[in-house]
């Protein structure tokens, strides 16, 4: 079948729904947020792509902090309405039970399976967007949701985002071993 080309603007497919967590004007606020990723092994980084508009980034410009917090899919209400209103005009902070671990500037949700609190490591200025590169200093979770120690994507059970059509996802089921399914592919290579 011979490839279309699309608009150069297509998407990631799909993207993780996370709530980043700031101090803002002394009191947490969190956004929806979409673009994000684990960006660096050791130390453990993750960058997180906001809007230059955004009130959360504020915080994270003058703190130097901000939080990465993955919901289940049962907060799913939350996190939608948390990407709806602005914390410039309504107080976010009394949606969630909020939680500090190291960073005082990096507000954690306790109803969240898996909360990370990050350093600032660098913000880089893009036409539209702020990318914002933090180190993890600290990850919490709870037992309930660990399996041998570990995070355990279907106890966290958390949900996904499709743009432009801006749909939710849930998480299906394993499709194979990251780093094991393509090794019968070179047996027998020369």
């Amino acid at each position: 079948m011979e490839k279309i080309k699309l608009d150069k603007n297509s998407f990631l497919y799909p993207m993780p729904m996370v709530l980043v967590g700031a101090v803002v004007d002394g009191r947490a606020n969190f956004m929806a947020v979409g673009w994000v990723s684990r960006v660096n092994f050791n130390p453990p980084m993750m960058a997180v792509a906001l809007g230059k508009f955004h009130y959360t980034n504020v915080g994270i410009n003058k703190n130097k902090a901000f939080s990465v917090n993955i919901p289940g899919i049962d907060l799913m209400e939350k996190v939608d309405y948390c990407g709806i209103v602005s914390g410039e005009k309504t107080d976010k902070s009394k949606i969630f039970d909020v939680f500090y671990g190291e960073l005082p500037a990096a507000p954690m949700i306790r109803e969240c399976p898996l909360s990370l609190e990050c350093r600032l490591v660098d913000a880089v200025d893009l036409p539209t967007n702020s990318l914002f590169i933090g180190e993890i200093v600290g990850a919490y979770s709870e037992e309930r949701y660990l399996t041998e120690g570990k995070p355990d994507i279907r106890k966290i059970s958390p949900f996904t985002l499709t743009m432009p059509d801006n749909n939710y996802w849930k998480i299906g089921g394993n499709a194979g071993k990251a780093w094991s399914v393509g090794k019968t592919l070179g047996k027998g290579a020369t």
